[in-house]
């Protein structure tokens, strides 16, 4: 699995993703994510919510080095 794939696993998933960035789910905001499970998420969408993405997998960030 991508790396990508299990953050957004650990993170429950498209739809809470989705939720969690203010994607409209009308206007396909959760497929949006969903694409990313095998593209991965694109660079710009991590630097605006290093909160959600740039977290290890105890939820430290790996901005603190």
């Amino acid at each position: 699995m991508h790396k990508d794939a299990e953050l957004i696993a650990r993170l429950g998933g498209p739809t809470k993703v989705a939720e969690a960035l203010g994607f409209d789910k009308a206007q396909g905001g959760t497929q949006r994510v969903q694409n990313w499970l095998a593209r991965g998420i694109p660079a710009a969408v991590k630097l605006q919510r290093p909160d959600l993405f740039l977290v290890d997998a105890e939820g430290r960030s790996l901005l603190d080095v």
